[in-house]
């Protein structure tokens, strides 16, 4: 093979693992709010892909608020502590893949670690059969219409990665990101454990 064409061949592979990459990181894609900004091309599973940020490099979301699933308002300022924070929608399959993962971990976390769900699409009667059928027993708030939190993540979280996941430290800065479905509760686990022993 002359050098041409392994450099042409060598090209083509980063260039495609590079758009791999982007899908992975794209997660699920929404066409409404600012998740939809891309536009609504399916979902791409990803496989949870994680970033940590040091203490000397993180921040705090902007202030939100929004109405709950099951009724009242949600305000950011009630947040207390170290907190997880999910995007998601109902018609998501990945989000449909790591419901019952969140569900353990508030099982087993809920009584130190907030959590809050960002329903980034859905109405309160179809996030509800979804938190009912799933076992989610954490709020979410009703994102669809006002796009609060996804605004106050900007540059935290890309505008199409539904699922993400925000772990936020005890000041409330954000100490690390999923993108992409958890399909069990080892990062994340992980994740909570380091910031409740900070």
């Amino acid at each position: 093979m002359s050098a041409g064409r392994r450099r042409m061949r060598g090209a083509r592979t980063a260039i495609g693992a590079a758009m791999v990459a982007g899908l992975a990181l794209a997660g699920c894609s929404s066409s409404d709010g600012v998740a939809g900004q891309v536009g609504d091309a399916g979902y791409i599973a990803g496989d949870g892909l994680w970033t940590e940020f040091e203490p000397d490099q993180r921040v705090a979301p902007e202030a939100f608020s929004g109405p709950l699933v099951d009724g009242g308002d949600f305000d950011s300022a009630e947040l207390d502590g170290v907190t997880l924070v999910n995007f998601w929608y109902a018609a998501c399959p990945p989000c449909r893949v790591e419901a019952p993962v969140l569900a353990e971990l508030h099982a087993e976390y809920g009584d130190r670690v907030d959590f809050l769900g960002v329903n980034v699409r859905d109405g309160a009667a179809q996030a509800a059969a979804f938190d009912e059928q799933f076992g989610i027993e954490y709020p979410s708030i009703l994102d669809d219409e006002s796009a609060q939190a996804q605004l106050a993540f900007t540059g935290i979280v890309a505008p199409n990665a539904v699922p993400s996941t925000i772990v936020l430290d005890a000041e409330g800065r954000v100490a690390a990101r999923v993108s992409g479905a958890v399909s069990d509760t080892s990062i994340l686990s992980t994740l909570l454990r380091e910031e409740l022993e900070r």
